[in-house]
């Protein structure tokens, strides 16, 4: 297997993985676990295995207290975001959730065209106008189950981690690693504040081996090891090639919605669902198009 083989490996085998979330989330809530309650117990795990990793590595902990401002920012967001997204799938089938959410590099594009003027293109509407056309198809089906509120926590999350991706690249230059850790330990924190406003978002107690086994399986896999495999896909295909491989993401969501859960399938979401990942993969490619086509702003 030659290098860039490996890493095309390892980005589809990163993408596949956190497809897996809705698999992880829909059996927790299956045996009872409230929302709160799945993604503390996600993230806390995946908080002591990365510090596990961390020290393996040889890496210091150490932040200054600028960097531990931001790093607490980051983790509400990741925990608004981790918080919407998985509240989603009580109102929506999780593999049409789970499309809709990759919209988040159109989501970038644009916080980069209003706040830090970077100059958007023909390139940039046409991936927002597929990106939308799609959402709209995914209404004018009756095959699926989506609502619009939970599109609204979709699109919530997505923003979320957009601002977060922006954040990370605009003010923290970091080891990736260590933004994930601190990322994640801040988005366990702001997952137990928001547990002790209602009884009904109390965290949870796990109680038998399918609790343990599944929130085991949402930490490591769709957490760590997608984590992981990622980072070591962009440093050998790079962050565009990542990037688009990414789209097996929600394609894999869909295909456990559909096989495991029962979750329908038309036509129609077929399009919409196409649509929203042809939109996405522009915006992947936009500086690669620009080239080809000569595009100029």
């Amino acid at each position: 297997m030659t290098i860039q083989s490996k890493g095309i490996f390892l980005a589809i085998i990163s993408a596949i993985c956190y497809g897996m979330n809705p698999l992880g989330a829909l059996m927790l809530y299956s045996e009872g676990l409230n929302v709160n309650s799945v993604i503390f117990y996600r993230f806390i795990f995946a908080v002591f295995f990365l510090s596990i990793f961390m020290i393996f590595r040889k890496l210091s902990f150490k932040i200054s207290i600028k960097e531990l401002k931001i790093l607490a920012f980051l983790g509400f967001l990741f925990g608004v975001s981790a918080l919407a997204l998985f509240s989603s799938f009580l109102y929506m089938d999780a593999g049409l959730a789970s499309t809709i959410l990759f919209v988040y590099p159109i989501f970038v594009a644009i916080i980069m065209a209003l706040l830090f003027n970077e100059k958007g293109s023909i390139i940039t509407t046409l991936s927002v106008s597929f990106a939308f056309l799609g959402v709209i198809l995914l209404f004018k089906t009756d095959g699926g189950n989506i609502s619009f509120f939970g599109v609204f926590l979709v699109f919530l999350s997505s923003l979320c981690y957009a601002i977060y991706i922006v954040i990370i690249n605009q003010y923290l230059k970091m080891e990736a690693l260590k933004v994930t850790f601190y990322s994640m330990l801040f988005c366990t924190i702001t997952i137990f504040i928001h547990s002790l406003f209602e009884d009904s978002s109390n965290i949870m107690p796990l109680i038998n081996f399918n609790m343990w086994f599944y929130t085991l399986f949402l930490a490591i896999v769709p957490t760590i090891i997608s984590l992981l495999f990622l980072v070591k896909a962009i440093q050998i295909i790079g962050s565009t090639s990542a990037s688009i491989l990414g789209a097996l993401e929600p394609l894999t969501a869909v295909l456990i919605g559909v096989f495991i859960f029962n979750e329908k399938i038309t036509f129609i979401l077929i399009i919409g669902i196409f649509l929203i990942l042809f939109g996405v993969s522009l915006i992947v490619l936009k500086e690669y198009l620009e080239k080809i086509f000569k595009i100029r702003d």
